[in-house]
């Protein structure tokens, strides 16, 4: 006997379902908490086609249920309806709903019940403080597209690392510059709360910072709500192919800058930007010319003992890691005040630095910087000759579009290693019909980003803090000299989870099924005793990751969108199973019950690599066929055209690599500036 269920699921068969995947007990159901609310607001403004979808997840299971009692799952008791359940676990579909289902339960609403019956809360201890910011920079300095001029000493094409770090240098110098956004810049208190819409949380719901490629679009970029690791790379990762060799299927090169050339620019952003950290403990780091500006932030209660004796017990070394977020009060800003919602999230006293509360507002108060938002750049503009002129822009005021061509002496794109790209490519001319930079086919090669290793240990018998922002010890032992490996990467232990993603942690390492009591008692039992130690491995470069446009689809404004093809080369792989089978080892020495491997995203892309740390699409080098710009980010062919972003990046190291974004780009703006490009 098969299920009769019509186009649209009855409320009551709908409300059955979900409360048989969360059941009531000492806490309430899925209806209870207001699933039913939560599945319709998604379905009716989110995601309206996931309206079928759901309805045929749930055709599904009450289908399972005639085969398991004889009756539909209206019909059954607790115990049957469970049954039904395990019967269809397997069903991807099935999976997918019950983890939205429970996302709802642990994440919709400003407080749910759950935290409550998990221990949870987002608040540090003691509650927030009393005044929280808003929106960190003066807003006087954003212009509206009426008050764009006709032209501008320099354009910045981005506000993110390097965009701002950039436009802060040239404003500075005296030039009027114009930054161009194609996000908006949300008050703090618009990014600081939301767990469903957080970009560490894959619910399939889009984020409030838009992402492409998990890169933010809004003021300040990825700074916004990154998790602000500020490691240096070392000697040996600007001197990979020296160090190791080209493997086969690789482009691996090294920089056409040594870390004595990027030294000092790491030392300006410490402190200019304000980093906590600890200066020794890493084997592989370079010569310091100064120590960090503060001390390390403190955190990690609990986790950060056992961790640090799990790795003493294996001879291992550790460090804080070093952070962009405010360990005591610097220039200006809060310190860290030990929330559970870092990573993903704005900082609601602003202790994290971006360069939404740093390098743009100083660039605006020199009263020579202008930043305007909702505004996309869909091509640069030449003249006769070839030479870049201007940009052509477009946005949307009141449902109308505008356009409008903006001329400027020079021009330097920070929109990211994807959107770089693509913008250079996009914009053609007679003499570079393939795109700007693009005559010798290097513009979008080299993509890369990280793969992660990592794994999850739970700790029967502990009961570990909330107090974030969670990365509070790390070994960088595996940076470099691992036999049979080219590169290696650093291990840390992750930020503290919200309670959707430690639903998905625990459910996707098998420690519970993703529906009825069992997932409530695992999560009332795990949510404080578990831990992550993660971090990225060096990625082996190829030419053919790389970022195209697409032949067919446009965005909304009529440009072609990139498309991203390729993969990763199989060595990235080993190394990151590698990494992750060292991870499993430090959790198991430091006292795990039980270990599971876990790497962020899973397995590994199957495409290249462009998450977060994308980089590599436009690679600075000394020779024009086998790079697309000099060693200063200047494109070949074009004396007033710069790259300032990740896309300069030859390798990527194995680390986060924001402070290298960071430091480089201050390279190329002073290069800019002192020595005229």
């Amino acid at each position: 006997m098969t299920a009769n269920v019509n186009a649209s699921t009855p409320p009551d068969l709908l409300s059955t379902v979900i409360d048989a995947i969360v059941p009531a007990d000492d806490y309430p159901s899925a209806t209870a908490a207001g699933g039913l609310d939560f599945l319709q607001r998604i379905r009716e403004r989110e995601r309206p086609e996931w309206s079928r979808r759901i309805n045929a997840v749930v055709a599904r299971i009450d289908a399972a249920a005639w085969q398991v009692g004889g009756n539909g799952f209206t019909g059954l008791d607790a115990a049957g309806q469970q049954a039904a359940l395990a019967s269809v676990a397997g069903d991807p579909e099935v999976a997918w709903f019950a983890r939205l289902v429970n996302y709802g339960y642990y994440g919709d609403g400003p407080r749910p019940a759950a935290w409550q019956m998990i221990d949870w809360h987002p608040e540090p201890e003691g509650g927030w403080p009393s005044d929280l910011p808003a929106l960190p920079f003066d807003r006087a300095g954003l212009i509206t597209p009426a008050e764009l001029r006709t032209r501008y000493d320099a354009i910045v094409v981005g506000s993110g690392a390097g965009g701002g770090a950039v436009a802060q240098v040239l404003a500075e110098s005296g030039r009027s510059v114009l930054i161009i956004e194609s996000g908006t810049g949300p008050a703090t208190s618009v990014l600081d709360h939301d767990h469903l819409h957080n970009p560490r949380l894959d619910a399939g719901l889009g984020t409030l910072t838009g992402p492409t490629a998990n890169n933010a679009n809004t003021v300040g970029g990825g700074t916004r709500v990154y998790g602000a690791q500020a490691w240096r790379f070392t000697p040996q990762d600007l001197r990979m192919a020296s160090t190791y060799g080209v493997p086969d299927g690789s482009s691996l090169a090294d920089w056409p800058i040594s870390y004595d050339d990027l030294e000092p620019y790491y030392s300006e952003v410490e402190w200019r930007f304000g980093v906590s950290g600890l200066a020794s403990g890493d084997p592989w780091s370079g010569v310091r010319s100064r120590d960090y500006p503060m001390p390390a932030v403190v955190s990690g209660s609990g986790r950060r003992e056992l961790l640090a004796a799990g790795a003493a017990k294996l001879g291992w070394g550790t460090v804080p890691p070093p952070l962009l977020i405010n360990s005591t009060d610097y220039s200006g800003r809060a310190g860290c005040v030990h929330c559970a919602m870092c990573v993903g999230f704005a900082c609601p006293v602003e202790a994290k630095s971006g360069s939404h509360n740093t390098s743009i507002p100083a660039a605006l108060e020199t009263g020579n910087g202008f930043l305007i938002e909702s505004t996309t750049v869909e091509k640069l503009i030449t003249d006769g000759a070839g030479r870049v002129t201007g940009v052509a822009v477009v946005g949307e005021q009141g449902g109308t579009l505008w356009r409008r061509e903006i001329s400027a002496g020079e021009v330097i794109i920070s929109a990211g290693a994807v959107a770089t790209a693509r913008l250079l490519l996009s914009s053609t001319s007679d003499r570079e019909p393939a795109g700007i930079g693009n005559n010798t086919d290097q513009i979008g090669r080299h993509l890369q980003g990280h793969l992660y290793a990592g794994a999850l240990g739970l700790f029967e018998g502990e009961q570990f803090g909330l107090d974030g922002p969670g990365p509070s010890i790390a070994t960088c032992d595996f940076r470099h000299g691992n036999d049979g490996h080219v590169g290696g990467g650093m291990l840390a232990n992750e930020f503290v989870p919200i309670p959707a993603s430690t639903f998905d942690y625990l459910v996707g390492s098998g420690v519970f099924p993703p529906y009825g009591t069992a997932a409530k008692a695992g999560m009332r039992h795990w949510t404080r005793r578990l831990e992550r130690v993660v971090g990225p491995i060096q990625e082996l470069t190829t030419a053919d990751a790389r970022v195209r446009l697409d032949p067919s689809v446009r965005d909304r404004f009529g440009n072609p969108v990139a498309v991203l093809t390729g993969s990763v080369h199989p060595e990235d792989a080993r190394t990151r199973d590698y990494m992750t089978a060292r991870a499993r080892q430090w959790l198991e020495a430091s006292g795990a019950t039980a270990v599971y491997s876990a790497e962020p995203g899973g397995p590994g892309p199957s495409g290249p690599s462009a998450g977060q740390h994308q980089a590599g699409t436009c690679r600075m080098g000394t020779d024009p066929k086998t790079s697309a710009t000099d060693p200063y980010g200047k494109v070949w062919g074009h004396d007033n055209l710069w790259v300032a972003d990740g896309s300069l990046h030859v390798t990527n190291g194995g680390v986060n690599p924001v402070l290298t974004i960071l430091a480089n780009s201050l390279r190329v703006a002073d290069h800019l500036v002192n020595a005229g490009g």
